[in-house]
């Protein structure tokens, strides 16, 4: 089984910068990509970015070149750097990792808050 721990969330205001961190634990060796989701109540859960094992990234357009997402390996983290933030991506971002054996994102963290202001 895998474990996965966001942290980092926060309010902060328009054009500001967060950076998430989602920490892994448990069978690790059972992860193939990972990669973090966002979802406002009553609207679809969205995949903002992954990665890889190998590095090869992933962005949804609407953060393309504000977002930027990355994977230490030897400490078993992910992180998610926001920057030039916008209401519109005030949500709960999740990480997710990606099951190398049935290849679904079956390991899921518990959330964290980004709230933009404007």
């Amino acid at each position: 089984q895998v474990q996965l721990v966001e942290s980092g969330g926060g309010l902060v205001q328009a054009g500001g910068s967060l950076r998430l961190s989602c920490a892994a634990s448990g069978s690790i060796f059972s992860i193939n990509a990972m990669g973090w989701y966002r979802q406002d109540p009553g609207k679809e859960r969205e995949l903002v970015a992954s990665i890889s094992s190998g590095g090869r990234t992933h962005y949804a357009d609407s953060v393309k070149g504000r977002f930027t997402i990355s994977r230490n390996n030897s400490k078993n983290t992910l992180y998610l750097q926001m920057n030039s933030l916008k209401p519109e991506d005030t949500a709960m971002y999740y990480c997710a990792a990606l099951n190398r054996q049935s290849s679904r994102w079956d390991y899921w963290g518990q959330g964290t808050q980004v709230t933009v202001s404007s």
